[in-house]
Order: structure tokens, then C-alpha cells, then sequence
């Protein structure tokens, strides 16, 4: 049994119907922006391996520091113990962060750190006496991750966990921004979409925890982009009613929209911060969960005490160094620049795709490109051109989109947007 043979009679992946796999490449070797196929055929990750490798695969300074470590701890337990590469990256992170969110929780993924942070909105109003306020708001067209409780606060209707939805907590649903990022802002209510929320508050604040959301990007929720605008209007909503805010980053932070952090755009500090993803440079997986002195201090002093949760792999030491290393990656290169000059090219080498029959929309904002169809696009069709394009993509729903390292050279770049162009005019 071949070793592709022996992956589909027995290994299950993401999103993948295991009587019907589609096409499959086995990847031996990863590098810069390139894949390596079993054959030798080489495929550019237009996809930065799900948004995170943006300094490239393998980079010689996250390597490096993931070696070292490894040399002389790659493990330890969090509780009751710490160590050097945990508390330098928190010291990274307090000084990159806005003034304020500086309380800093590790774990192991993206939807733990979601989890987290509910959690911890939750026992913070425990210990004001809110008892009541268990629930959680949050826009259509989200998306916070596969764990349970994540997946109450995706869209419940077209996301992807809506076959769960009679199982899962229920949630308040609000109406997706509808004033889109680069529009004419309008402070009529009706239509930007603040007046649900404003009759929400209202009316069940009494229940509402939090109020949780994507900053400025929704990903796997469509790729939309919304007005910074809402946000500050929101933010101010929800603190007049002392429900907290909670910015899912894990998809945006670190550079990916042209800003250091999607709230960057908005000049809102939210309660609550998770970053995960692009944290390690993608080079192993780590999350965290950032708050506020406020939120921290009155769990600290209410009865529990403590934030009740623990993943065995909290602040696992290698991931710490790999993380280090990615953040002092970013401050001395100028991924500020790289990022716009992504955006530029992308901007014009993706508007022909305008004119082809059955695009709805084609959109850029950083590091981030889209081509929306009007129907669903099959991702098996663009998996099977792969090696013959020599670019990885991995389409999902009505989106054709690519998220490439930032080191991504002019030229691979323009071998990705024909791929996406192509693919656009293939599947119309």
C-alpha cells in the first residue's frame, strides 16, 4: 500500500468527506513560499498553509530558536512552573500590544484561545454578581473555530457548523456589517447595521457577556471586509451597557491587513484579545488570550479566584522560542512594506477578474485577495491543477482567495494571481 494509499484508506482531513477525498498531495519538503510534492513538482502556498507561515516556511532565525530550545527544554508544565522563552514572548507582546491589554493566557490553538476568552467573560461577570450574563452577541458571517463553544458563536445558518446548530448554545445573532471597508461610512442605523445591536443592548444586556467578533476581516466566514466605523460605535454600545469586547485576531493579527492588528484600524482596544496563527511565523502551533489588568483583577478577587482552564500544552517552551523568533522577525523587517506591495499587485493583477462572468465581487486589503464567485467553487478542481499551475489553493465556498507569505517575491505573486484569474474564468 503506497503511503497516498494508505492516507486514504485511513487518515481523515479537515472539511473532507472520507468515501470522496478528491485529489491529495503528498508534501515532502517546505521552503520559503514553495512546496515540495512527493514527484518533485513544486507548488507556490498561496495559502501560507492556513494564514500563518508569513515569513515563509522554515525560516532559518524560527528554526534556529526552536533547535536551541530543543536542545535543552522542549516541554515543561505551566502550572506551578514557567520559563525564559514564555516570559520573553509575553514581554514581546505587551510591548506590541496597545496599552492596557497586557494579562496574557497561553494555549495550544486558535479555537482554545476563543474558548478562553469566554470563559473568561463569563467569570468576570460572575464575580461583579452578573450571574445572569452567560450569553454571547456576535455578527453573521463569523467564524471563531471547531470547538464546542466556538462554534455557537459562528453564523449558525451559512457557516460551517451549522449542522450543529439545535446541539449548541444558543447565541444572539446580529446582522454582518453592511457597510464595507473603503465605503462611504453612514451613521444612520438602519443602515450600518448598529441599530440591532442597539435594541439588543437594550433589551437583554442583562443576559450578554460579551460581545464577540473578527475585527474589520471575517475569514473563513467569506473573506468580508467591514468599516473600522462599526466597531468604534459598537465598542461604545457595549461599554455604556458593561458588556466586554472580544477581537478574534487569530486570522488577521500580526501584519495580514496592512496593519500590525486589524483593531489598528479602528483605534479600539477591546477587553479581550486572541492572536494565534501567524504568532510562531507558522512553524508550530500556539495561541493566547489577552486582557486587561480590569478583567483579570476581579476574576483574581472574586470567588472561583482562578480562570478554570488549563491545556496540558500551555505555553509549551518550543512554541514560546518559535514565537519570539517570528515577532523579532517582524521588527526588523519591513513587512509593512511587503504587506502594501502585496495589496498593490494584487489590486491590479485581480481586477480583470471584475469583468468574467459570475464574479460578484474581487477585493483586496492587505496581504488578503478575493475573488468571490456568485456559485459555489468545487476546491477539488483547483487542488487537481495544482501542479500544473504551481500554485496552491484552496478555495471555500463562493471564495477563490490567496493569504501568501509576505516574503512572496513580485514574480510568484503574479504566478498566484493567475492561478486565482484562471480558476475564476474556469469555474464561471
Amino acid at each position: 500500500m503506497t503511503p497516498l494509499d494508505f492516507d486514504a484508506r485511513h487518515l481523515w482531513h479537515p472539511y473532507t468527506n472520507v468515501l470522496n477525498p478528491g485529489p491529495m498531495h503528498l508534501i515532502t519538503g517546505a521552503d520559503g513560499v514553495w512546496l515540495t510534492c512527493e514527484d518533485g513538482t513544486r507548488m507556490i502556498d498561496a495559502m501560507a498553509s492556513w494564514w500563518c507561515t508569513v515569513h515563509g516556511h522554515r525560516h532559518p532565525a524560527i528554526i534556529g530558536a526552536m533547535r536551541a530550545q530543543l536542545d535543552q527544554m522542549p516541554h515543561v508544565m505551566f502550572g506551578g512552573l514557567t520559563h525564559n522563552p514564555a516570559i520573553e514572548l509575553g514581554r514581546k507582546l505587551v510591548e506590541l500590544l496597545p496599552d492596557g491589554l497586557d494579562r496574557i493566557f497561553y494555549s495550544d490553538s486558535g479555537s482554545v484561545a476563543i474558548e478562553v476568552a469566554l470563559k473568561m467573560a463569563v467569570q468576570y461577570q460572575m464575580a461583579l454578581g452578573h450571574t445572569g450574563r452567560t450569553q454571547f452577541a456576535t455578527i453573521r458571517g463569523g467564524y471563531h473555530g471547531d470547538t464546542w463553544k466556538a462554534m455557537s458563536v459562528c453564523d449558525p445558518v451559512n457557516g460551517m457548523h451549522g449542522l450543529f446548530r439545535g446541539a449548541l448554545s444558543v447565541q444572539h445573532f446580529l446582522p454582518r456589517p453592511q457597510v464595507q471597508f473603503g465605503q462611504e461610512w453612514s451613521d444612520d442605523t438602519e443602515l450600518n447595521g448598529l441599530g440591532a445591536l442597539e435594541e439588543l443592548l437594550e433589551s437583554k444586556s442583562d443576559q450578554i457577556a460579551g460581545l464577540i467578533l473578527e475585527p474589520v476581516v471575517q475569514g473563513a466566514g467569506g473573506m468580508y471586509f467591514y468599516h473600522p466605523t462599526w466597531l468604534k460605535r459598537a465598542h461604545e454600545m457595549c461599554k455604556a451597557h458593561d458588556v466586554l469586547v472580544i477581537f478574534d485576531e487569530i486570522a488577521t493579527g500580526f501584519g495580514r491587513t496592512g496593519e500590525l492588528f486589524a483593531m489598528d484600524h479602528t483605534g479600539v482596544v477591546p477587553d479581550i484579545l486572541c492572536v494565534g496563527k501567524a504568532l510562531t511565523g507558522g512553524h508550530i502551533t500556539l495561541a493566547a488570550t489577552v486582557t486587561t489588568e480590569t478583567v483579570a483583577r476581579r476574576i483574581g478577587e472574586s470567588e472561583a479566584s482562578v480562570l478554570m482552564h488549563g491545556p496540558t500544552y500551555m505555553a509549551n517552551p518550543l512554541a514560546c522560542a518559535a514565537a519570539v523568533a517570528s515577532l523579532e522577525q517582524l521588527s526588523v523587517r519591513g513587512w509593512r512594506a511587503e504587506v502594501h506591495a502585496i495589496a498593490d499587485q494584487m489590486a491590479q493583477e485581480l481586477a480583470p477578474a471584475r469583468d468574467l462572468p459570475g464574479v460578484a465581487d474581487v477585493r483586496v486589503l492587505g496581504a488578503i485577495g478575493v475573488i468571490e464567485m456568485e456559485e459555489w467553487v468545487d476546491p477539488s478542481v483547483a487542488h487537481g491543477l495544482a501542479p500544473e499551475t504551481g500554485v496552491w489553493l484552496r478555495p471555500f465556498a463562493r471564495n477563490i482567495y490567496c493569504m501568501p507569505p509576505y516574503i512572496i517575491s513580485p514574480d510568484d505573486l503574479s504566478r498566484v494571481t493567475s492561478a486565482m484569474v484562471s480558476l475564476a474564468r474556469g469555474s464561471s
